[in-house]
């Protein structure tokens, strides 16, 4: 890994890819202080008049503000449906990124602030700078999974994410993944891994037997944490990665095709991490016709994924039920479902639609041409 004038940069055959980071602010805006010794509604005022909010002593009072700020929104915006509480969000996004703080010399200028690594990974240009607040809540959490490492029952072992790099933080449709390659008894040569992500489909298929994983990415912070996650553990030779969209532009023909999609279809334009749970309208309709050219003669397609989005009324519509009635290009091998954990007791959403989810295991062949 190399880092450049533009942030953190890998070579990866032959290619150079950059690093996703937050967006830094380094041109001179205007800003409202603010300090804990302030009323909050000071702060809420300004961030609705369209002003950004500086915090300029504790870390804790950015804390104040986003809390303050919640309960402004929330007698605004009472809906407590599954679209309601997405529009809250929306708007709760839109003005908390307005509240900023400052970073010099890879610290955060506020007193008993976190410690965060990712300032000097991935912005080493830069000596001061401005980020959205919400954005160092994520550089930090992000921070701490990749310092401690996340558990994956099915792995038995742990991983640790780069930044912005979607993990699973629910195992479910992965066990159902694991239970049905104990039982596949095809070819395994080689198999490629659409949105690999962490690796964690890519891993799961190696402990399983298979020589050889492709996993591609859109994402350059999947592949670059990937990547060291290859080298660390001495696995460079068993899995190679690709950097583009779904198949990366390349020339493979596999026995297997495996691509965990977002579940949920999107509701505007996407960017960063939403990616990787919201789908476009075409994203289905190009996977499908991009994988009958990628997949050999007797090879399957396998797809994880969940009943989420009619179950909460988002959208009536199943893009894999659609590819199999109008397609025309695959046919149903296998379907499982698995019944999901109730959301956690400390969550703070109403998540009450989480009794009726299942997740999904369908495995696709290539339609016969009687």
């Amino acid at each position: 890994m190399l880092s450049s004038e533009s942030g953190l940069v890998l070579t990866i055959s032959g290619k150079e890819i950059l690093a996703d980071r937050p967006v830094p602010i380094i041109s001179n805006i205007d800003v409202v202080p603010y300090k804990r010794l302030m009323d909050p509604e000071i702060a809420i005022d300004a961030l609705v008049d369209g002003y950004y909010v500086l915090i300029t002593d504790f870390y804790s009072s950015g804390l104040t503000i986003l809390r303050e700020l919640k309960k402004y929104l929330k007698n605004i915006h009472s809906d407590q449906s599954f679209q309601g509480q997405r529009d809250f969000r929306s708007v709760f996004r839109e003005l908390s990124h307005r509240i900023l703080l400052l970073v010099n010399n890879n610290k955060l200028t506020v007193r008993k602030a976190p410690v965060i690594g990712w300032f000097k990974t991935l912005y080493p240009e830069l000596n001061e700078f401005l980020l959205p607040f919400p954005q160092v809540q994520g550089l930090n959490s992000s921070w701490q999974w990749y310092e401690k490492g996340i558990s994956i029952p099915v792995l038995d072992r742990r991983i640790h994410p780069f930044f912005g790099t979607y993990f699973p933080t629910r195992f479910e449709h992965l066990k159902l993944f694991d239970n049905w390659l104990k039982q596949y008894k095809g070819e395994k040569k080689s198999a490629i891994d659409i949105g690999t992500g962490c690796g964690v489909l890519s891993f799961q298929m190696l402990k399983h037997g298979f020589g050889k994983v492709y996993g591609t990415d859109s994402n350059p912070n999947a592949i670059i944490g990937l990547n060291e996650d290859l080298n660390e553990n001495k696995l460079y030779s068993k899995i190679d990665l690709l950097h583009g969209d779904l198949f990366a532009n390349c020339n493979l023909k596999t026995e297997l095709i495996v691509f965990n999609p977002p579940w949920l279809p999107a509701s505007y334009n996407l960017e960063g991490l939403d990616k990787a749970i919201y789908y476009d309208d075409n994203l289905f309709p190009r996977f499908f016709a991009e994988a009958k050219k990628h997949l050999k003669a007797e090879g399957k397609v396998v797809l994880l994924f969940s009943n989420v989005a009619q179950i909460t009324k988002v959208c009536e519509c199943h893009p894999i039920e659609e590819e199999l009635s109008g397609g025309g290009r695959f046919q149903k091998e296998l379907f499982i479902q698995k019944k999901v954990s109730p959301a956690s007791r400390n969550t703070r959403r109403n998540q009450n639609w989480r009794a009726s989810e299942m997740v999904e295991l369908w495995v696709l062949k290539i339609r016969d041409s009687k």
